[in-house]
């Protein structure tokens, strides 16, 4: 059980997390989550230098959990997807800190969870639960769940369950997430057909499709497109060719309408894409050739 003082401190924490997320989405910058935000004239801070963080606010339990983490996460999962897997702080279990998320576990105490997707950019999950211990591995087992059941101080019946569904969501919106911030930072947060460079309106599209043979989560196989654009290289109103030059569907070209048509789909014909300053950045020519295929097809061209 924490103590009250804490525990106070612990909610206002969370409310304050669900606000950030509501104004600059669930990727957060490691200054806002170091600066925090003020609690009664004390300053919250939501990370710090070691992965295992309580802030001084707080009595004993940690606040929180970070993972630093290169390549594509499945290190951070169980092989079915079910649990996080998170590492002892060094190799001594009775380390204070791993003792500390140890004792988080026994008296079920909620934290969050971040996760690094680029250098200085962590997707926020919360509440997250440690449920496991392994010391002969040295890593503790973590479940996701829902913000609904945070005050929940016993087993529900349905707890297990629910918890292994948010972790494997939570896993998919880390790789959506990780492949969006990676794409965004190589096109310099610019529409590769537009220019846009409103961040919340930009996407990362995958050239062949994720569930496709060569689909993978790698910048050479994205594009960043505003969420128009995106909507139409899905919908097949224009094609990319390897060359990077666009296609615009035929019918789409001769169709009478207003600006939105005009300036967001016609004029972009035979224009030819931005794309990153890296050159295995770039969208890959064979990739990119795959998906015309499949759009000329469509097209009839």
């Amino acid at each position: 059980m924490e103590d009250p003082g804490s525990a106070q401190v612990r909610k206002a924490a969370f409310d304050w997390l669900k606000l950030q997320i509501a104004r600059f989405g669930d990727t957060l910058s490691r200054t806002t989550l170091e600066q925090g935000f003020d609690f009664q004239g004390t300053r919250v801070r939501l990370v710090g230098p070691q992965g295992i963080f309580k802030p001084a606010s707080i009595r004993y339990f940690p606040i929180s959990i970070t993972t630093t983490t290169k390549g594509p996460y499945q290190d951070s999962f169980d092989p079915d997807g079910n649990f996080l897997q998170y590492s002892y702080r060094g190799t001594d279990p009775e380390f204070h800190e791993n003792r500390r998320l140890r004792d988080a576990m026994v008296n079920r105490i909620p934290l969050m969870y971040f996760f690094s997707t680029l250098p200085g950019k962590y997707l926020a999950v919360f509440p997250v639960f440690v449920v496991g211990d392994d010391r002969g591995r040295l890593r503790f087992t973590v479940a996701a769940d829902d913000l609904l059941h945070l005050d929940y101080e016993r087993d529900d019946a349905d707890e297990s369950l629910r918890r292994k569904y948010v972790t494997r969501q939570v896993r998919q919106r880390l790789h959506q997430r990780s492949f969006r911030d990676r794409v965004l930072r190589a096109y310099r947060e610019t529409c590769s057909v537009c220019r846009l460079r409103h961040t919340r309106l930009l996407d990362a599209a995958h050239i062949v499709p994720d569930a496709d043979e060569g689909g993978e989560p790698v910048v050479s196989n994205g594009l960043s497109l505003c969420k128009i654009h995106h909507a139409a290289f899905d919908g097949e109103y224009f094609g990319i060719r390897s060359n990077y030059r666009i296609v615009v569907k035929p019918e789409i070209l001769e169709e009478k309408d207003g600006p939105m048509l005009r300036h967001g789909l016609q004029e972009i014909n035979n224009r030819k894409i931005i794309v990153p300053r890296q050159f295995n950045q770039r969208p890959d020519p064979e990739r990119l050739e795959q998906r015309f295929t499949s759009f000329a097809e469509s097209a009839d061209i």
